[in-house]
């Protein structure tokens, strides 16, 4: 088909580089002998130059879905780039990676042409800056500031299977090996696809077509307009199908979305939006993408209302991936997704699984605005895009499943897992400097649990201050306002700012001034509230010791708005506490008073109390169902850092027999299983197991939520209780004896498997998976190796095969390797175990650690705060009497508690868990 594609020989791409090889060293003397630095300076920059802005690309790429006689499967393409010359230039860098060039007419890898009669420019020469990722094209002249011209390039590229770029994935279907073109252009990958100008501020329209294999399907993130059946002459596999696409609208990049597959889909209208959800056919035929399909119109009237903007595109996909790299992106017209992220089967996916789909569904629609629309305009304010999508998914899928109370679920997925990380001396703010935020390693470690959690956290409790109604208005104004353009955190504050005067909140400083101090510094405080005296103070909370060399623009202090209950009177108006310490009188109690501080959790800090408030709470707890999970996280923090001693931990878990919510159990557990951590190998482990077995227990026999059903037989079965073996080990050898048919409820499955493989033998073990199958994709998926082996790092009997395993069998550099460090060491905590991290560092420093150097650093940090913690705490007898404490008085004082929090409880029970807990126990 003329000069669209054709497959290179690898002698070619040899060549081809060969050639940019030579013409670098041609460059560098050009230089030399010219004296023109200037000119030679840019591509050696990770940011590219304000001189030339991208309007329009118009990309035809064909993969193939078949090896070459090399073996390698390759895709072929050419591009045409239409750009704005900003400022006169001689030099054009367009961000290329792991692309080989065809050389045009003139021997050059690019062509540059314009309309009318501009003068244009010849190149003088081209290569390749690989460290850089460009495609360098030096000029013989000037290009015009305000003139547009366009690139034309014609490239090959390996069709790999990293889950980077242009990739394939593969599946068996009927016992037939199929192949997947997919993309994932998020963060910095557009670029290993074709010559683009790889940055979010480059907002651009994209014109695509797809070339590919008659019988296979081609999406991407405009609606097909034509589809051809085209033969191409002398090609190998030449009759294909050509389809081309609506042009985008404008925007990043790295929401350009390719695929090519055998899918089938089922499709739904909403409104004049079309919804599709695509998947492997038979997960179609198996009506797996159904659930999916009835979630979306929904969550997307939510937020066409919510943002009070239409739905820009005419099409909706959804596609569900083998492989893929995250749990899902939000490419704008065509989402991808993990298949356990976006198909529900109902004969084997569990509630869990059910949850995740629906929040994860409304997360990347979150997106299709909040990202898409208006982006960040670079990479340091990911949280701008991320956090605001965790807080809204919330909404979004409480919509579309109004009885289950999700919105709770925001304090244990979200606020109680950033505090884990923000605690530690090695956070990072939200907002970081744009240029400490370049090279391509900087910009993924920005999509952290920082960037998503506490930026819905903050997010949340801001929501909270003005009111949903105020804060709604002010993100609706800065939506219309930059729709289509790019934006910095400082613009939402405003448009924020301008809501807030004309609804007359009355705020102790401006929404810029309040938020700053939560972006721009790391870390969060402990409220300590003195009832005695009515004095509450602020300090910067962390796990470790404070360090001299942590430095802040606020020195470590926030506005922080407290909402608070004394006794059953909830306060209406937060209060605000403005510097370290001051009093509120109306705090200081008497007699039997007490005080609770947060209430809900809407706010992103810890609080602690005098000795006498917390024995008042921990007595009687007739308090919100999310404040009895918090009362147990906080404690066992504050725990952690030596602000109250652990015995007062354990002391806030006594009461659980009594509890039956899901929430405060799932936080006790949490909490729990660092104690299990840290002295599963001392001689408190035996106590303690026989203290938590007598806590579960009567869960265990409770007629349950499905949630605590979980629960309950995990615990029980780890702490001993025989009835609960007996119980998992039977269904297990059920499913043994009979291989094809798992009668195991599927929300029970993964407790069930855990338990009886680790009370089991050879057989059990072999039955499920080996550990080395995570290096075979055809047997565990790539992307599902960090889960199995954190998995057996979190046992004590596997935490040292994991280490070894991890650091003779992986690399730095492999598959989502930052995440494999923080599992593999949440153990670590001896002293031995800190020398074999520093080893692991100064052994591969040198070649860098790329996008887990962060991860370790915090596996160091927290190694050392283990250490610290083990030494203060494993011999500590006062811990021992606690666990259990079989007093008298401590088990009348549960009994007199079980009737007020029963009702409590009830009272407090989420639509979720009413609904679920119809269903029939399996326990």
């Amino acid at each position: 088909m003329g000069k669209c594609c054709q497959v290179s020989k690898l002698c070619v791409l040899s060549v081809v580089l060969a050639l940019a090889s030579v013409t670098t060293i041609v460059t560098v003397w050009t230089v030399m002998l010219t004296g023109n630095y200037a000119s030679a300076t840019p591509w050696t920059s990770y940011r590219l130059p304000a001189t030339l802005v991208p309007i329009r690309y118009s990309v035809t790429l064909w993969p193939r879905l078949t090896p070459d006689p090399q073996g390698l499967y390759v895709f072929t393409g050419n591009s045409t780039v239409e750009f704005e010359c900003e400022k006169e230039t001689d030099l054009i860098l367009i961000h290329s990676n792991k692309l080989n060039y065809m050389a045009l007419d003139n021997k050059q890898l690019g062509q540059l042409s314009a309309q009318g009669d501009v003068v244009v420019p010849g190149v003088t020469f081209s290569w390749l800056e690989a460290p850089t990722q460009y495609l360098v094209l030096q000029l013989n002249g000037m290009l015009a500031g305000g003139q547009r011209y366009r690139l034309y390039t014609e490239f090959t590229g390996e069709l790999a299977d990293d889950l980077a770029g242009f990739y394939r994935s593969e599946y068996v279907e009927d016992g037939v090996k199929k192949i997947v073109a997919a993309s994932q252009m998020h963060p910095t990958h557009a670029r290993k696809t074709f010559p683009c100008f790889d940055e979010p501020a480059m907002k651009a329209v994209f014109q695509i077509t797809l070339i590919h294999p008659r019988g296979t399907t081609a999406l991407s993130n405009g609606m097909e307009t034509n589809i051809t059946d085209i033969s191409v002459d002398g090609v190998v596999g030449g009759n294909v199908t050509r389809t081309t696409f609506e042009p985008t609208p404008r925007m990043s990049s790295y929401l350009l979305a390719l695929v090519v597959c055998e899918y089938s889909n089922v499709t739904a209208q909403q409104g004049d939006t079309l919804i599709r959800i695509w998947a492997r056919r038979r997960a179609i035929e198996e009506g797996q993408g159904a659930y999916a399909l009835n979630l979306t119109g929904p969550i997307l009237q939510f937020f066409q209302e919510y943002y009070n903007i239409t739905y820009p595109l005419s099409k909706s996909d959804q596609i569900a991936l083998p492989d893929f790299y995250f749990g899902a992106m939000e490419n704008w017209g065509l989402v991808m997704y993990r298949e356990t992220h976006l198909l529900y089967d109902p004969v084997t996916s569990s509630n869990g699984n059910r949850e995740t789909t629906a929040t994860i569904i409304a997360h990347e629609l979150a997106h299709m605005w909040f990202g898409n629309l208006v982006t960040l305009r670079w990479w340091n304010e990911v949280w701008l895009n991320e956090g605001f999508a965790s807080y809204v998914a919330y909404l979004g899928a409480d919509k579309a499943e109004p009885t289950w109370g999700v919105k709770d679920l925001i304090v244990l997925d979200d606020v109680h897992r950033v505090f884990a990380v923000d605690a530690l001396a090695s956070s990072h703010p939200l907002s970081s400097r744009e240029d400490s935020v370049v090279l391509p390693h900087q910009i993924s470690e920005q999509f952290d649990v920082i960037s998503y959690s506490k930026g819905a956290a903050v997010l949340r409790m801001l929501s909270d201050l003005l009111s949903e109604r105020v804060f709604v208005q002010g993100l609706s104004s800065y939506l219309n306002h930059f729709a289509y353009g790019n934006t910095v955190g400082s613009d939402l504050w405003e448009h924020l700012q301008t809501a807030v005067e004309l609804n007359g909140v009355v705020l102790p400083g401006t929404v810029q001034d309040i938020m700053n101090r939560w972006v721009l510094q790391m870390g969060f405080p402990v409220v300590t509230i003195d009832t005695t005296t009515g004095t509450v103070s602020q300090r910067h909370f962390l796990l470790g010791s404070p360090e001299p060399s942590l430095k802040s623009p606020y020195n470590y202090e926030w506005l922080i708005p407290i909402r608070w209950m004394k006794v059953r009177d909830v306060q209406t108006d937060p209060w605000w506490l403005k510097s370290n310490t001051e009093k509120n009188i109306d705090m200081k109690t008497t007699g039997d008073e007490w005080v609770l501080a947060n209430i809900n959790v809407t706010g992103y800090f810890r609080v602690n109390y005098d000795c006498g408030n917390w024995d008042k709470l921990l007595a009687q707890l007739v308090i919100p169902v999310i404040n009895r999970a918090q009362l147990v996280d906080d404690a066992f923090n504050l725990a952690r850092a030596n602000l109250v001693p652990s015995t007062r931990a354990l002391q806030t878990t006594v009461y659980l027999s009594a509890e039956r919510q899901y929430i405060p159990w799932q936080s006790a557990l949490d909490n729990m299983q660092y104690f299990y951590l840290m002295l599963d190998r001392t001689e408190v482990y035996g106590p303690m197991q026989d203290y938590m077995r007598s806590l579960v227990t009567p869960l265990y026999h409770h007629y349950n939520t499905t949630y605590n059903q979980v629960n309950a037989v995990h615990m029980s079965c780890s702490t001993g209780l025989e009835e609960c073996h007996n119980l998992t080990s039977g269904l297990f050898r059920q499913w043994m004896n009979n291989a094809t048919h798992n009668a195991i409820h599927p929300n029970l499955r993964s407790v069930v498997y855990c338990s009886a493989v680790a009370a089991g033998g050879a057989a059990e073990w072999d039955f499920v998976w080996l550990l080395s199958y995570t290096l075979q994709p055809n047997m565990i998926r790539k992307q599902d190796a960090t889960t199995v082996i954190t998995s057996i790092a979190s046992n004590r009997e596997g935490q040292t095969l994991a280490w070894d395993f991890l650091t003779d069998k992986y690399g730095v550099g492999s598959f989502n390797f930052a995440a494999l460090i923080s599992g593999v060491t949440a153990r670590f905590s001896t002293a031995a175990e800190l020398q074999q991290l520093k080893e692991f560092k100064a052994n591969n420093s040198a070649a860098g650690l790329g996008s887990a150097e962060a991860a370790l650093e915090q596996a160091l940090e927290r190694t050392e705060a283990n250490i610290h913690w083990l030494q203060q705490n494993k011999h500590d007898e006062m811990l021992i009497s606690v666990i259990p404490d079989k007093s008298g008085e401590r088990e009348r004082d549960k009994r007199q508690m079980v009737p007020t929090v029963t009702k409590r409880v009830t009272k407090n029970a989420s639509s979720k868990e009413k609904t679920i807990a119809s269903t029939k126990s399996y326990v």
